[in-house]
């Protein structure tokens, strides 16, 4: 059941959350890869110290660590509740106008900075199971920025009520708050020994009742094409041009499979992300994506395999293929701890929620985390729409998520 007479916080702190650039940037070396995702960060301190949780802290590496100390005398594994703060480069995250929508009543929603941008539920079929909830969205030239400023004010309203109700019996509780997800580097920095947690779990999930604890498997891979220069004046029969030869294999790549285009489910995919080249070199940039690991060195060979080929038709030219690991399946440490997805199992039932147990096809901060050493799946926050001017959130899914997050603390006190 839900938290009964409890003032949430949650579309509140959100509403002020997503005000704050935090946009990272994929193209920076640095850790976090943009400062401003700091600004938000040291808010959140201030408020977890405002409300009694004094050894909240922000390191160098942008990563947010607090504590809610357990009401128990019990040993009991140590769990936490992880959010990223960072949101896409996908969309711009600056300026951000949020608008609460409330009681909505199924009819499209036109933005009013853009009335162009409009979401409906024929193109957002989810939004139609939430008429009747109050709907958060930004105003048309922005992303809304709930992926993850909502896993944030739901993490933020638990450590609010929790503090707030001692009387509910739960073990010692971390909190983690993370940079740079959106672009892959989220925990690359974080200190586990830092942390202390046994099991975690991250908020960053979409729909009510899903439950993550698989996701795609992930390398990037990049091949390298190399050509022959001449001056074009005089370049019969010696000049091989490398952007071309990078023309063929890419053309060579199936359209009806083995791109996202064109697969859903269990598939994985191969895609190019990015080209660039001149005449002696050229470079071709792939995600490679499977649910099973061991299909990632299939997909890589079968690129191999179309890039000799490409060179084939080139003589004088040549390639080569370099891979580099990005993440793991989660699932493939969660078979090893089933009680992580059977506790949250149990905390969505208390909720009045029957779990659904989903795949993510991408990647997610629990993802590596669970590698690290601490299992990690991923509960629903209710953000929809992601990285667009049309993303949205339900605050009844936010509230919903926090109660979930209650008696899922409760259940690993074994109570």
């Amino acid at each position: 059941m839900a938290i009964q007479n409890y003032q949430h916080s949650t579309a509140e702190r959100l509403m002020r959350y997503v005000q704050i650039d935090t946009q990272s940037d994929p193209s920076s070396p640095t850790q976090p890869s943009t400062e401003k995702q700091k600004d938000l960060s040291r808010v959140l301190v201030e408020e977890l110290h405002a409300i009694g949780i004094h050894d909240a802290e922000l390191d160098e590496h942008g990563y947010v660590y607090a504590t809610i100390p357990a009401t128990i005398n019990e040993q009991v594994p140590v769990i936490c509740f992880c959010a990223h703060v960072d949101t896409a480069p996908d969309c711009s995250g600056a300026g951000v106008k949020p608008i609460l929508h409330r009681n909505y009543d199924g009819a499209p929603i036109t933005l009013p900075d853009d009335p162009s941008v409009v979401i409906t539920t024929d193109k957002h079929p989810y939004l139609k199971q939430r008429i009747g909830d109050d709907i958060i969205t930004a105003s048309g030239t922005t992303l809304l920025g709930a992926d993850d400023k909502a896993g944030v004010a739901i993490i933020m309203d638990l450590a609010q009520y929790l503090l707030a109700h001692p009387e509910v019996p739960h073990g010692k509780i971390r909190i983690l708050f993370t940079p740079d997800e959106e672009v892959g580097r989220g925990v690359n920095a974080v200190d586990m020994k830092r942390l202390g947690a046994d099991f975690g779990y991250t908020l960053d999930g979409g729909e009510r009742g899903h439950l993550e604890g698989e996701n795609f498997s992930a390398d990037a891979a990049v091949v390298t094409f190399n050509g022959i220069s001449a001056h074009p004046g005089y370049a019969k029969g010696k000049m091989v041009n490398a952007m071309k030869v990078a023309g063929l294999f890419l053309s060579k790549l199936p359209l009806g499979e083995w791109c996202p285009e064109s697969t859903s489910g269990s598939e994985g995919f191969v895609h190019p992300v990015s080209v660039s080249g001149e005449l002696e070199q050229a470079k071709v940039s792939f995600i490679v994506r499977d649910f099973e690991t061991a299909q990632l060195a299939v997909h890589e060979e079968r690129l191999k395999t179309l890039a000799a080929e490409a060179v084939a038709a080139f003589p004088g030219s040549s390639f080569d293929m370099s891979v580099q690991e990005q993440y793991r399946n989660m699932k493939e440490i969660l078979v090893h701890h089933p009680q992580v997805m059977a506790h949250a199992e149990e905390a969505y039932k208390r909720a009045g929620l029957q779990a659904e147990q989903i795949s993510i096809r991408g990647g997610t901060d629990g993802s590596r985390l669970s590698f690290m050493g601490m299992p990690c799946p991923n509960i629903f926050t209710g953000e929809m729409g992601i990285h667009s001017k049309q993303e949205y959130v339900s605050v009844q899914d936010m509230n919903l998520a926090v109660s979930i997050c209650v008696h899922l603390a409760q259940v690993w006190a074994g109570k």
